[in-house]
């Protein structure tokens, strides 16, 4: 991936190249089909990652949780849904060589929030719970989503400094 940018209009680029493209389609595809799952009433204790997706507002308090998510659940998961189905779209336009990303303000927050979705998926499959954790790495695979958990935080972080860069 080369990083981020701020352009002279505003918008924010950067190029991905076709295996990058690959992974963040497939794990946008999969927090995606985990929000619709959501929105559609799966159990979300059914699933480590739909509750960190969707995680109990007073988690001290199952009843007011719930009552809190009968009203949220739907819109949220909804718009998650949206986050993930752009970032698909955003990169899934172009087929052979390096994938160009342009993000206007709306495409930028909608790439945060996604990417921020899939680590936390990744992070729920991992068991990481707060900065610092390792998570279960205990073959290649798990090793591999390691790695691309901290290559999406990197992405992150490079789209996050070029937002904040003035041109």
């Amino acid at each position: 991936m080369r990083d981020f940018r701020r352009e002279k209009d505003g918008c924010v680029s950067a190029v991905f190249e076709p295996e990058e493209v690959e992974i963040v389609v497939q794990l946008a595809t999969e927090s995606g089909e985990l929000a619709r799952a959501a929105q559609e009433g799966a159990e979300l204790r059914a699933d480590p990652a739909l509750i960190r997706l969707l995680p109990d507002a007073y988690p001290d308090d199952p009843a007011a949780s719930a009552e809190f998510r009968r009203f949220t659940t739907g819109g949220l998961a909804e718009r998650k849904a949206l986050n993930a189905r752009l970032v698909i779209e955003t990169l899934a336009h172009q087929h052979h060589g390096p994938v160009e990303v342009r993000l206007d303000e709306a495409g930028s927050t909608a790439w945060l929030r996604a990417i921020t979705d899939i680590r936390l998926v990744i992070g729920a499959r991992l068991g990481i719970v707060q900065d610092g954790d390792e998570g279960d790495i205990h073959d290649e695979e798990s090793a591999l989503m390691r790695a691309v958990f901290d290559w999406l935080a990197y992405v992150q972080d490079s789209l996050v400094l070029a937002l904040s860069t003035r041109r």
